[in-house]
């Protein structure tokens, strides 16, 4: 039975419940996307959304599940309106849960706006080329792999290795070369365990960065259909606080291999055609519709950039969540298990890993002149290191030439000053420059071939 009450569409009975999935049959003038409220028999309201829609029925997905949930007795209330964010600069600071409802114990932030979480696409005629260098104090990263003012780049982990510390030396470290720029960050979490969710803000409580963060949080005994709403929560308000109050947004998400997860179970739930290893065969374009909320407007002061954080299943780069992410964004960086088990940290594996927007990020009035140069060269040279390692597990490391010998000491320093880096240790950019040519020391200059001259006059033994 239909009842119109200030202009609200209410249905009282449902048709069908499958997993988080509701059907209502002979709904009318309901709309793809839209806002609806779900009443269960004893009168709790849960949130839900509008997934498809025809002349006969509706098909609703709740946010916090359908258990409890009576066929005869449960009323849906149709809000004529999409899902919305109430918000506002008073959520720095806060802990949010995927709606933006406080789960910190504070009250409620009072909105300065209402926006549609799915926000609006960029006109790609109205993009700022993404620029300027973000300092996270990691030199493998700083160095080798420069995050970008407007870039995307994801880190594609695996289960057990530290990712979450890294994330959290991340969100505690990054920060503008430039101090009078407002700078802020925005964490989304989804489908983390209570222990990972307490580290995280005991983390961000101890090292005194919380007022600057945003934490938006889902943990993994939440419904997972929570999860495809965060990543969209936290980017309507990075667009709101960097397009229209002038900040710099950096944007973490983690798990996206959770979120995958959770699409692949509603469309299973959905029965619909499964495609790659059973995701949906939308997933890339679901996908880009995340990150592709990254950027810089021309005209505006404030940007967007993203970092994505998954753990590849069985470490497979060629999953279909790295492999979709990697066509969208630009670069990775790879963290290794060979690394980690040599007990060095952060276990940034280089030579898979890459910042494709890196040379418009660094150089003379970026970061330094010679930055280029140097990582171009550190590369090279670490890139030859692993053939001389071949060949030092056939014949011996004692049959090797002179040179050979000079490129696996440049390995190991590499590795275990370079890459390698406490927890607590934050160097800035003329550190980690300067940490790359006293480790390029242990090669001959002939072999310094991607330097000029007058850079390693000026650097090479400067201290």
């Amino acid at each position: 039975m239909e009842i119109n009450t200030f202009g609200k569409k209410i249905y009282t009975g449902i048709d069908g419940i499958s997993g988080p999935i509701l059907v209502v049959k002979g709904v009318k003038d309901v709309c793809y996307g839209e806002r609806v409220k779900v009443i269960t028999p004893d009168g709790v309201r849960r949130t839900a959304q509008v997934l498809a829609v025809n002349e006969e029925q509706a098909v609703i997905q709740v946010f916090q599940g359908t258990f409890g949930l009576d066929k005869g007795n449960t009323k849906i209330i149709f809000e004529t309106k999409p899902i919305e964010l109430g918000v506002t600069t008073k959520m720095l600071g806060r802990t949010l849960n995927a709606l933006g409802d406080p789960i910190d114990g504070g009250p409620p932030p009072v909105a300065e706006k209402y926006l549609n979480i799915y926000g609006n696409p960029i006109n790609p005629c109205s993009r700022e080329y993404p620029r300027d260098f973000i300092q996270t104090g990691i030199s493998v990263i700083d160095g080798m792999n420069t995050v970008v003012r407007g870039q995307k780049l994801p880190i594609f982990s695996g289960a057990g290795l530290p990712h979450n510390m890294l994330t959290s030396q991340i969100i505690r470290q990054a920060r503008l070369l430039d101090d009078k720029e407002k700078f802020i960050i925005i964490f989304a979490a989804m489908g983390i365990k209570n222990d990972e969710a307490s580290y995280f803000q005991r983390s961000f409580e101890e090292t005194g960065v919380l007022n600057n963060v945003v934490f938006f949080l889902n943990l993994a005994n939440d419904p997972p259909i929570e999860r495809l709403i965060v990543p969209h929560s936290a980017l309507t308000l990075a667009e709101y606080l960097a397009f229209e109050k002038d900040m710099h947004v950096l944007v973490i998400l983690t798990d996206m291999t959770n979120y995958c997860e959770a699409l692949r179970e509603v469309s299973g739930a959905r029965e619909e055609i499964p495609s790659r290893k059973g995701y949906p065969g939308y997933l890339y374009s679901n996908l880009a519709m995340i990150y592709e909320r990254t950027g810089r407007i021309k005209g505006i002061n404030g940007s967007i950039t993203q970092i994505p954080i998954l753990t590849m299943p069985n470490d497979d780069i060629t999953h279909p969540i790295p492999d979709l992410t990697g066509y969208i964004t630009e670069g990775q960086i790879v963290l290794s298990r060979e690394l980690n088990s040599l007990g060095i940290y952060p276990p940034v594996t280089v030579l898979p890993s890459l910042s494709r927007l890196m040379k418009d990020g660094i150089g003379e009035g970026r970061t330094r002149e010679d930055h280029p140069h140097l990582s171009s060269q550190l590369y090279g040279s670490y890139a030859y290191v692993s053939n001389a390692r071949s060949l030092a597990s056939v014949i011996g490391e004692e049959e090797l030439s002179e040179l050979d010998k000079d490129y696996i000491k440049f390995g190991e320093g590499f590795e275990k000053e370079f890459i390698n880096q406490d927890f607590n240790e934050n160097r800035d950019i003329e550190q980690t420059l300067n940490m790359g040519w006293k480790i390029l020391r242990n090669l001959p200059d002939s072999e310094l071939t991607r330097v000029t001259t007058k850079e390693i006059e000026k650097y090479r033994y400067s201290e």
